[in-house]
């Protein structure tokens, strides 16, 4: 039995976006053939046909740099990157905030042996094809046995303060509409007990967080021990020209020490 951990660009995303590249190419060669070439319907209907190609040829690209099988295999190596981060002592619990698949939960489980790790997610309809089912199926063809997955909102964690000794996510945030993510993150370090570590990544650009910089000083102000925004762009794991084309500029690491 091997793992899968399905890929974060849905084949099914893909797919629809090629039939409805294709219905709209379908549609454009209709009406030339009959209203002959040059009518504005048919006009309108190849421009929207070209435009829908080329979402999908982006779509497929995605597709293939995120195959934890494939050749790039960008989301394994950000993935087993975050989880680098994460070192606990014996007897520790962490929490991974929208587990997904469990593959993060996973990974910091791996190098965490004598620890607990907690995946959460609401597994919603946009992301139909992960479960708590898949999480704990993958936990098991992986052999691990410290981790455990429970359905659960980011926005308000079931859980009391100080409940962890480290906090994880990966590319969670940003898919939750709120007009104020910095707060949201506030709600994940609620869970983190004092000296406890956190290794958070996403896009943390300015039009999705406001100003990251202004946030890293209001934890250090709070008295975190350490708090280090860091760049994932710039090659650690995605290159700049991935990030422009595949819609991650922005993407870095909050990490540090409660």
């Amino acid at each position: 039995m091997k793992p899968d951990y399905k890929n974060w660009m849905p084949r099914g995303m893909v797919l629809s976006f090629l039939c409805a590249a294709l219905a709209l190419c379908a549609a454009a060669i209709a009406c030339r053939a009959i209203f002959g070439a040059g009518n504005i319907p048919g006009i309108v209907l190849s421009v929207l046909a070209v435009v829908m190609l080329c979402v999908t040829l982006w779509s497929f690209m995605l597709y293939r740099a995120f195959d934890y099988n494939g050749k790039r295999q960008m989301s394994k190596q950000i993935i087993e990157g975050i989880a680098a981060y994460v070192t606990l002592p014996q007897n520790s619990v962490c929490l991974d905030v929208g587990c997904g698949s469990g593959a993060l939960a996973i990974a910091v489980a791996k190098r965490n042996k004598t620890s607990k790790i907690v995946g959460i997610d609401r597994w919603g309809k946009e992301y139909a094809s992960f479960s708590k089912t898949l999480c704990e199926q993958n936990a098991k063809a992986e052999g691990i046995k410290n981790a455990s997955f429970q359905q659960g909102d980011a926005l308000h964690l079931p859980f009391a303060d100080a409940s962890f000794d480290a906090v994880v996510s990966n590319y969670v945030y940003h898919n939750i509409p709120s007009g104020d993510r910095q707060e949201i993150l506030m709600e994940t370090l609620r869970v983190l007990k004092k000296g406890g570590r956190f290794a958070l990544h996403d896009i943390f650009s300015k039009a999705k967080y406001g100003d990251m910089q202004a946030f890293v000083r209001r934890l250090r102000a709070l008295g975190y021990q350490q708090v280090d925004l860091i760049d994932t762009t710039n090659g650690k794991w995605i290159s700049q020209a991935e990030a422009t084309f595949m819609g991650l500029s922005g993407s870095a690491l909050l990490v540090g020490i409660k």
